[in-house]
């Protein structure tokens, strides 16, 4: 295990390296600067801000303080906020990304495993039928369009949830429901295919033999196993739905780490998009081992394997 922990650090470690340097080195070849605007700046405020910011150096010595500020924790200041760094930017806006993200994640697992639980039991019967229906629906229906619809329907007709806005549980439900339908389909999908697998093995029958009921074999033997491929699937789930809620942010005017990526990259702010491109990929590879370890307990096969 120790073998493994080491050997998946590592790999976690280089990936990062070379995200950091590929994204230093692409955001120094988009034309343009951060400080380019509508209205001309004359060239001595131009190359004093260069020099104030460290610019004007060369590339490479650029590079070496960046890499420098990175192991160091230091990602630098905003080149369009004045007294803010990147550290601060990312502890206002990841917390509230994060109790977003892990609402939408719980949503997302019960209604997939419920869904594609009831859909096995129920095979190619109309409440499989209704399942399949509803995972097409939210793979194909992109999260914008379910947004609009969800406030449409519960806060302008029925008037039961917020519109937008953040600071309460209620405001929080709508955008939640719109991040987790997607993943919420593609769980349902999974776990149907693979309990349907499960039920025709032959342990299945003899419990069924035995005079276990429906909820007895569901829990006890065709659950562990056939969620297998779910738990794998949760790692870059957790990270996509961490990192990718950028459009549900804004459509509900939520000020959360994605708003500020995306207004980073208008502003064209080097700093804050490297800085939290990098926080989210170290949120993704994290999510993916701490995925691996869990598979290590859930399957004891892996650990002996080691």
């Amino acid at each position: 295990m120790t073998k493994f922990l080491l050997k998946k650090c590592s790999s976690l470690f280089f990936s990062l390296f070379l995200v950091a340097t590929l994204t230093f080195f692409l955001m120094h070849a988009i034309p343009g600067d951060p400080f380019t605007q509508d209205k001309a700046i004359p060239e001595e405020i131009m190359q004093a801000l260069k020099h104030h910011y460290g610019l004007d150096q060369p590339l490479f010595v650029q590079y070496l303080h960046y890499l420098k500020g990175i192991v160091t924790f230091d990602l630098g200041p905003s080149f369009k906020y004045e007294g803010r760094t990147v550290a601060d930017i990312i502890t206002q806006g990841f917390p509230i990304s994060l109790t977003l993200g892990l609402e939408s994640l719980a949503i997302a697992v019960f209604l997939g495993v419920t869904l594609g639980t009831l859909a096995s039991f129920n095979h190619l019967k109309w409440q499989d039928q209704m399942v399949m229906f509803f995972a097409v629906l939210g793979v194909s229906l992109p999260s914008f369009i379910i947004a609009t619809f969800l406030q449409y329907l519960f806060s302008m007709k029925l008037e039961i949830f917020p519109v937008a806005r953040w600071g309460t549980f209620s405001q929080s439900v709508l955008p939640a429901l719109s991040l987790a339908m997607l993943p919420a389909a593609f769980i349902a999908r999974l776990t149907r295919s693979n309990m349907v697998e499960v039920l025709q093995q032959d342990y299945i029958q003899t419990a069924r033999a035995k005079g276990l009921n429906t909820f007895q074999i569901a829990i006890k033997h065709v659950l562990r196993n056939a969620l297998l491929p779910v738990v794998s699937f949760l790692g870059p789930l957790t990270a996509a739905i961490l990192t990718g809620s950028f459009v549900i942010e804004k459509i509900f005017g939520i000020p959360g780490l994605g708003g500020w990526f995306v207004q980073s990259v208008v502003n064209r702010d080097y700093t804050v998009i490297m800085g939290t491109t990098l926080f989210y990929s170290a949120c993704l590879m994290f999510c993916v081992l701490l995925v691996d370890i869990l598979y290590c307990f859930i399957d004891p096969r892996i650990k002996k394997e080691m």
